[in-house]
């Protein structure tokens, strides 16, 4: 351990602590006692996280030394099995600084994510950089075929091979050392700019000072933002946070287009206002550093690179299949844009459609059209009916699965509920965590993650949590969602499901340990049944006077379902093309000037829609630099395709049913990283994956 002599004086002496050695007081250098293994979060304090990272990363190293200077023949179980068996004590301190500083972030825990960072870096690389352990791992990969293993156990030594190479085991010394610099400068890079992005959302939040100027909002979100400005110090005036996207959920309903304009400008420029929050350097030091990795490996991109991972395989069959979708996407966007105009153009003030005006404008279209507005709706979605009548619903009546919540368990922050999962024949099946509301020192976006994965070698149980960014009611008031709210709490959901199915005897092959292309197909397929009819009744109840949303309010929904899906796919696919426009740069390319990067990646990919801007931004793009999407935010839109291949099976045979949710657990849910992808869909789906059913859910097909 080493003492950090930039510790800021404010941290000191907390700093100081931290850097003893293995304290006896530090519940994370012991086994948990909670059931399900659970974290002590009620005895933890910030002091605790680092040493116990550090101490972690010392004891795994014993353990990867002892195995890679054994002097026995490398055999499946005395290497492989033994690296499945390490790094437990260093993965339960990572699992418990990972959910605080994500969700309930301090100084100090951001200055250790700063410190450690490029620490976990190295320690990785001293594991799958270490030659004597690579050349048992090689041994036993050469000698596959003559080896008694059954399918999972050889594909586990497939797997490591492949992980070994890809992390640079192949290299040359040379090379080897310049990788572990490389990958310790990202580490400390990203480290600084999720720090950046999350003082910069926070900061970018909207100011009003008088009601007025949140005309529409509804009286609920009004209060909520009373009280946020009151929690931040001003007693008379009202805040809108920033959700990490670029629109925001309140540019549907702000009456007041100053304000608007105001609050997508905020969203907008968050991170690029030549202040400590600036992210524009550290993102073009970020992709010309992994352009440099790239070269280091004989690939003349990071995309090119990266994608021998996932189930697309190359940056050509990832352009291929967005190419397709822009065209559509291009031509639906123009007719929506046509009609918002003609909304503007028919009403007492005349102004251009701007990007800021889309989506409150969409409403008003679509409330002409279909009779539909959110105001009507939201009502209906409140969070608990959402989650116990309609999530675990849908679960139960698929999976047979039920849920029961606890009391008992320590949780990080107060307003995290915690479940116990049982199975369709009672036994307990997992933990799991929902921390929903958005917090200003919570990083933005929705996320899915593990405390631990089932692992019949490790006798563990899935731990699992959700995170969601949903503006809290005022006290007093109801949680009320949007649909897309109801849909993404849906959507991190089908990530948990799963890791709760998860049936691998390896950890490292369990749950969701899957391709990124992958790994988004069963949480965007659980979606579907958000509005699934049986569910939809089952939990969507009037809060004020429990009354069912009424089948002529469905009706409409449903009429009005594709409404909108060229604005909504339209930004998804510029930020698709902005992700693999900056990892597609060679390793010769100069340091680029981000604005003008982004205005060139976008005309050039033909997804500079007019009044359609990128989910993400450049400068706030969390996804591409920091949560391990890089070269992967197709991700989305590709497993789109599969999901809705597969719902289009389930609707081919009886929809939601006891047997169809049967058969895609054991099929898919279940299968972990167990077997190569591309079988495994089609032995579920029958055929290769078809666009058709993504472009018909989504409206693409022709007309409006």
């Amino acid at each position: 351990m080493r003492l950090l002599a930039t510790c800021a004086a404010f941290a000191l002496a907390v700093c100081t602590a931290a850097a003893a050695t293995g304290s006896p007081d530090n519940p994370l250098l012991q086994p948990s006692t909670l059931p399900f293994g659970a974290l002590p979060f009620d005895r933890l304090s910030d002091s605790d996280y680092q040493p116990a990272i550090e101490a972690g990363m010392q004891a795994q190293r014993k353990e990867i030394d002892a195995i890679a200077n054994n002097a026995a023949p490398p055999t499946f179980d005395n290497t492989l099995v033994a690296m499945e068996k390490s790094g437990r004590l260093l993965d339960r301190a990572t699992g418990a600084f990972g959910v605080e500083v994500s969700t309930n972030s301090n100084p100090l825990l951001l200055h250790v994510r700063e410190v450690v960072a490029p620490e976990l870096a190295a320690h990785e690389d001293a594991i799958y950089l270490n030659p004597r352990l690579f050349a048992r791992v090689a041994t036993i990969y050469k000698r596959l075929g003559s080896l008694k293993l059954d399918p999972e156990s050889r594909h586990l030594v497939v797997t490591y091979y492949r992980r070994f190479v890809h992390a640079g085991a192949n290299l040359s010394p040379k090379k080897q050392e310049r990788l572990r610099q490389l990958n310790q400068q990202l580490a400390t890079l990203q480290a600084a700019f999720e720090r950046k992005l999350l003082a910069g959302t926070a900061a970018g939040a909207l100011i009003a000072k008088d009601a007025s100027q949140l005309a529409g909002l509804g009286d609920s979100a009004i209060g909520a933002a009373e009280q946020a400005a009151k929690a931040k110090g001003d007693p008379d005036g009202y805040l809108i946070p920033l959700q990490n996207t670029t629109q925001q959920p309140a540019l549907t309903l702000l009456q007041e287009r100053a304000t608007r304009k105001e609050l997508f400008e905020n969203s907008w420029t968050r991170t690029e206002k030549n202040d400590t929050n600036d992210t524009r350097s550290t993102i073009a030091q970020m992709a010309k550093l992994r352009a440099e990795k790239a070269q280091l490996f004989g690939y003349k991109d990071f995309a090119a690179y990266q994608l021998t991972q996932e189930m697309a395989q190359t940056p050509a069959a990832v352009q291929s299949f967005l190419q397709g979708l822009i065209g559509p996407t291009r031509a639906k966007a123009a007719r929506e844009a046509a009609d918002i105009q003609a909304q503007i153009d028919a009403g007492d003030r005349h102004f251009q459609l701007q990007p800021y005006d889309w989506n409150y404008y969409a409403q008003r279209v679509r409330k002409a059209k279909y009779d539909v507005d959110d105001n009507e709706i939201r009502p209906y979605f409140e969070l608990n009916d959402v989650l116990q009548n309609g999530l675990f619903y849908a679960a139960n009546q698929l999976y047979g699965i039920t849920f029961e919540e606890r009391h008992d368990i320590p949780v990080w922050q107060p307003d995290v509920r915690v479940f116990e999962v049982f199975d369709k024949d009672g036994t307990s099946l997992a933990l799991m965590y929902f921390d929903f509301f958005k917090r200003d020192n919570k990083q933005g976006g929705a996320w899915m993650n593990s405390f631990a994965n089932y692992s019949a070698l490790l006798g563990t149980k899935p731990v699992v949590y959700n995170v969601e960014n949903i503006p809290k009611g005022a006290p007093g008031q109801p949680t009320l969602l949007t649909i897309d709210s109801v849909r993404g709490v849906f959507h991190e959901f089908g990530h948990a499901l799963n890791a709760f199915f998860a049936d691998e005897k390896y950890p490292s092959l369990s749950g969701t340990a899957r391709p990124r292309d992958f790994v988004e197909f069963p949480s965007q397929f659980n979606e579907h049944w958000a509005l699934y009819p049986s569910v939809l009744k089952h939990y969507a109840f009037n809060y004020q006077t429990h009354e069912p949303m009424p089948q002529a309010l469905i009706d409409k929904m449903e009429r009005a379902a594709t409404f909108n899906e060229g604005y909504s796919m339209g930004e998804s696919l510029a930020a698709d093309e902005l992700d693999m426009a900056w990892h597609s740069l060679p390793a010769s390319a100069p340091l680029q000037d981000v604005d003008a990067f982004e205005t060139a990646a976008l005309k050039a990919s033909g997804t500079d829609f007019p009044n359609v801007p990128p989910r993400y931004r450049s400068t706030y793009f969390s996804h591409i630099w920091a949560s391990g999407y890089a070269a992967g935010y197709y991700a989305y839109g590709w497993s789109e395709m599969l999901d809705d291949d597969a719902y289009q099976w389930f609707l081919d045979h009886g929809g939601l049913t006891r047997a169809n949710g049967q058969r895609f657990r054991d099929m898919v849910l279940s299968r972990g990283d167990s077997e190569d992808y591309g079988p495994m869909f089609r032995a579920f789906y029958g055929k290769d994956p078809d666009v058709g059913p993504l472009l018909q859910d989504r409206g693409l097909t022709g007309g409006p």
